[in-house]
């Protein structure tokens, strides 16, 4: 069984950063991609950003040189920087892996809003 728990959501102002965390229960090595997806208030899942098992990564385009992906092995974490803020950034983010299966976080909110 594989959990993923996310980390680090909160109200910001526009313009502003937030550093979202995934806590995963298993060395990120064994997945084939890690990604982080936003669930807009309609509920619409939107894929924000991915990291494959090589560091490949690939970005939604209205978050391109604004968002980082990265992955931190020695702590089995999944982290997004997002810098310069913007209100349609808001929304709950999920972070999912994949191997042979897909797996799920919960979320973490993302409120931008001054």
């Amino acid at each position: 069984q594989v959990t993923l728990l996310e980390s680090g959501g909160a109200v910001a102002q526009p313009g502003g950063s937030l550093r979202l965390s995934c806590a995963v229960s298993r060395s990120l090595s064994s997945f084939v991609t890690l990604a982080w997806y936003r669930l807009s208030p309609g509920n619409q899942r939107e894929l924000v950003s991915s990291i494959s098992a090589g560091g490949d990564t690939t970005y939604a385009e209205h978050v391109k040189g604004r968002f980082t992906i990265s992955k931190d092995m020695a702590r089995n974490e999944l982290l997004l920087q997002m810098d310069m803020l913007q209100p349609a950034d808001s929304g709950v983010y999920v972070c999912h892996a994949r191997d042979f299966l897909t797996y799920w976080g919960r979320g973490t909110q993302v409120t931008v809003s001054s």
